[in-house]
């Protein structure tokens, strides 16, 4: 219900963060995987028809966009080829702090916020993308440790949820940074400039902790 309601607005983006959650939820209360399996095959069946009318313009031109880049370079295109540009332009130890000449000099739109994880590998370069994977890898596994000590179910099920929600905003920003998913503007957790997202992060974490330290209580 959320989804639709969200999907209705329109905002496809943050509607579909909702899904991990929800898919993460059901795999670990038991959900038979032939049953995501026929959900998958009802998805692509249903894709022509979503597209023709499901999907406002501005969403189809972006998917076109992100499948050829090229036809709209200086329009619908043009974030996703800087975006590519600012990640390689970063090399092997970056250019250094505030030194990235595409986010520094407005080349790269938005780079302090949907677009911040190519920023950071302009500026840190292969070595400085490693080490924030590396850290964002760490949080996710202390997350689903903390599912796995949960004392009741519930609580699992709180702490899988935020984890799968988690790990999609990461995975999707990075990916889209890099040129592999289509632009949408979802924040990259606890990097991206936001008020609400940085709230929202640490109300979520707050919600494991305190799972964890209710592990022993009666």
């Amino acid at each position: 219900m959320p989804f639709l309601l969200i999907f209705q607005q329109p905002d496809l983006g943050t509607a579909v963060t909702l899904l991990p959650v929800c898919f993460g939820i059901l795999i670990l209360a038991g959900l038979p995987l032939r049953y995501i399996a026929a959900l998958a095959v009802v998805a692509v069946l249903s894709a022509p028809v979503v597209w023709t009318y499901g999907l406002e313009d501005y969403q189809r031109q972006r998917i076109s966009s992100f499948l050829d880049p090229s036809q709209d370079a200086r329009g619908a295109g043009y974030q996703q080829i800087q975006a590519q540009i600012t990640v390689g332009s970063g090399g092997t130890l970056g250019k250094g702090f505030l030194q990235g000449t595409q986010s520094q000099y407005n080349f790269l739109p938005v780079a302090h916020n949907d677009f911040i994880f190519s920023a950071y590998a302009e500026e840190q370069g292969f070595l400085g993308v490693v080490v924030a994977l590396g850290l964002y890898l760490f949080v996710i596994l202390r997350g689903l440790d903390v599912a796995r000590l949960a004392k009741d179910r519930l609580g699992t099920y709180v702490v899988v949820g935020i984890m799968s929600g988690f790990s999609f905003q990461v995975i999707y920003n990075i990916a889209m940074s890099a040129g592999f998913a289509p632009v949408k503007g979802l924040t990259l957790p606890l990097m991206s400039y936001g008020g609400s997202s940085i709230i929202a992060t640490l109300a979520a974490f707050g919600l494991i902790l305190n799972v964890r330290m209710r592990r022993f209580t009666n």
